[in-house]
């Protein structure tokens, strides 16, 4: 097959932030550029054990991935939302075969309105050999050089250390999260693009200027590369340990414990990080699955496209799903009897759901 010609790209120019006085959430900065120091996981685990099991928010920074990699990601995604729809269309999201890979286009109307919904979305699967006969657009095959290395040094650099630290959190072996979410196994982690276009603000008045509304997320966790559009809100709420799954909000705003919507400030060379389902099934709901929504942005945003680069951190496909066995859990009260000696007669759901 002859190679690919790259095309040249436009640079992604970053927004200004916006002026308005937004409440902030109060957001832990986890530095990992302390990880490898001497006492520096230790000390990191104990900085990250409160924002992981009561909001399931909080900043990465220190990760060894360079602001111009992050913008050139930025760039390929942007021009890639700006080829023909009939382009776009030729790798979409099929999701009666369950695959989460490809494209996705706004089709849906959003609740009782008329008003679409207003996000696409392209997610790209790991560069692994269990993916490499995966389907991919001739535009993205054409940054493959690009696009494989940083797909797994986001991995890396990040999701790596993030899982040893919740390992030395409930007191298990550094290993434990890494080996069930590692990533040369199947799983469908997918780095994504995806873009917002702006609306008028009548429309927006339709559906309460909830973008997406509140959800938490599907997998075990969530990395978003802090954006300057203000439009992600999050809501804190009392934990609730007993609940495998939790409703929430996106845009990005989070809910507090007090129940409060807070606004994401960015961070400059920060991920936003949110822990999710999947993390707060295996941990009894010790773990908290942040509830989030995406909202219409401040007056001096709400013309803008708002383009993100996230990651997804899902379990290997073969992980089954079962609790813990952590001292913390035991500690807490959370793990039962047969959590801690399962029946081998009884089948055990698996990361792919099976």
């Amino acid at each position: 097959m002859p190679a690919l010609t790259k095309p040249a790209l436009e640079s992604f120019t970053h927004p200004s932030e916006t002026s308005a006085p937004l409440d902030w959430a109060p957001l832990t900065i986890i530095d990992l550029s302390k990880f490898d120091t001497p006492g520096g996981k230790e000390q990191l685990a104990q900085d990250l054990k409160d924002p992981l099991t009561k909001w399931g928010f909080w900043v990465v920074t220190g990760y060894d991935l360079g602001e111009e990699e992050i913008n050139r990601q930025l760039a390929i995604g942007n021009s890639f939302f700006k080829q023909s729809l009939e382009e776009k269309r030729k790798v979409a999201c099929d999701f009666t075969v369950g695959s989460n890979f490809g494209y996705r286009e706004p089709t849906r109307f959003i609740g009782n309105t008329d008003v679409k919904e207003n996000m696409e979305v392209l997610n790209i699967p790991k560069y692994t050999e269990h993916y490499a006969s995966v389907q991919r657009h001739d535009f993205i095959n054409q940054f493959e050089d690009e696009i494989a290395p940083f797909h797994r040094k986001v991995w890396t650099n990040v999701v790596r250390k993030l899982l040893i630290l919740f390992a030395i959190i409930f007191e298990l072996p550094e290993n434990y999260f890494v080996d069930r979410h590692d990533y040369d196994s199947p799983s469908m982690d997918h780095l994504r693009y995806m873009i917002y276009h702006p609306r008028s603000h009548e429309e927006d008045n339709k559906i309460g200027d909830q973008w997406l509304t509140g959800h938490t997320d599907f997998g075990s966790l969530t990395l978003l590369f802090s954006q300057r559009v203000a439009a992600y809100v999050f809501q804190i709420q009392p934990l609730q340990p007993t609940r495998s799954l939790i409703q929430t909000h996106h845009s990005l705003q989070v809910r507090t414990p007090d129940n409060e919507w807070k606004w994401i400030k960015h961070v400059n060379g920060g991920i936003i990080c949110n822990a999710a389902d999947t993390l707060s099934f295996l941990t009894k709901g010790y773990i908290k699955s942040a509830i989030h929504r995406v909202v219409r942005p401040p007056a001096d945003q709400a013309h803008l496209e708002r383009l993100g680069l996230f990651y997804f951190v899902r379990p290997g496909d073969s992980v089954p799903m079962a609790p813990a066995p952590s001292p913390v859990l035991i500690r807490e009260g959370l793990l039962t009897e047969a959590d801690l000696n399962p029946d081998p007669g009884e089948g055990q759901v698996t990361g792919a759901g099976k």
